[in-house]
């Protein structure tokens, strides 16, 4: 097992990551996890409202403000990606891939336990992403709004019970966000960005949902056999959505990026 000693002679601690209160962070969340469903609604509200309301009126120029907004995501998932993934990287080098996987210290340790916080409550403002869609009048899709609600939910629901497999599923999403909020800031900058890097991205994303069902399934193998504190309806709720992803990932990239390319190929031929 690892100790912060170790952990901090690896990784070099910030002042405001040890002077983090944690345990005041899970007191928090554990009062109030439920506020989540008070942003969805919310959300849900402007995404439905927020269309109808734009219907008659012009869209928004708001190629500044998305630049910045992208920018600042990306910014603060590569820093999130850097110190989560360095801690995982020690605990994967030094007590191997069943304790990453059961480690629960992620929520404590020094190093990560201010971005394991940050992630969670993250999820919120990240709703924010819709809003450009809305009154730029661009089109907004299922998978969109459906991810955004489903991943605010699932995170805050988690964070109160601070389950094994939390630290897989922040660390891939901060290293995922980190390309997803550069390729969009990118985009947003007027930069011309080759089509193979939107498909690399959702590449990733989707093997992000094949990892977080197989890390799933391995917290409930082994939550008799080792310490690997979890419940039955996280990993049933976590199944569901990780598997709800994947499927709708998977169609999106074939309805990108596999389809209409079949399309041009055979139109090709005809001609």
């Amino acid at each position: 097992m690892m100790n912060d000693t170790d952990l901090n002679s690896v990784l070099e601690e910030y002042d405001f990551e040890r002077r983090f209160d944690e345990r005041r962070a899970l007191e928090w969340m554990q009062e109030n996890w439920t506020t989540s469903f008070i942003f969805c609604g919310l959300y849900a509200a402007f995404v439905f409202g927020g269309q109808h309301f734009m219907r008659e009126r012009p869209k928004l120029n708001l190629r500044r403000p998305l630049v910045l907004w992208s920018f600042s995501l990306a910014i603060f998932s590569i820093i999130g990606a850097l110190r989560t993934g360095g801690y995982m990287f020690h605990v994967l080098t030094t007590s191997g891939f069943r304790q990453s996987v059961c480690d629960n210290s992620f929520y404590s340790a020094p190093v990560s336990k201010f971005w394991a916080y940050a992630f969670v409550l993250s999820k919120a403002p990240e709703l924010g992403d819709t809003a450009f869609i809305v009154l730029r009048k661009q089109r907004l899709i299922f998978l969109h709004w459906y991810h955004h609600i489903t991943v605010l939910l699932y995170s805050w629901y988690s964070y109160k019970d601070q389950v094994a497999g939390g630290g897989w599923f922040m660390t891939m999403n901060y290293v995922v966000h980190s390309f997803m909020y550069t390729y969009y800031t990118a985009r947003a900058a007027g930069m011309r960005v080759p089509r193979p890097c939107a498909m690399l991205i959702t590449a990733t994303q989707i093997m992000q949902m094949v990892m977080g069902l197989a890390v799933l399934v391995l917290v409930h193998n082994w939550m008799d056999e080792v310490r690997c504190r979890s419940n039955v309806d996280n990993i049933a709720w976590g199944i569901l959505m990780y598997l709800s992803y994947l499927v709708l990932f998977a169609y999106f990239f074939y309805s990108s990026y596999l389809k209409g390319s079949s399309s041009v190929s055979k139109a090709t031929k005809a001609e």
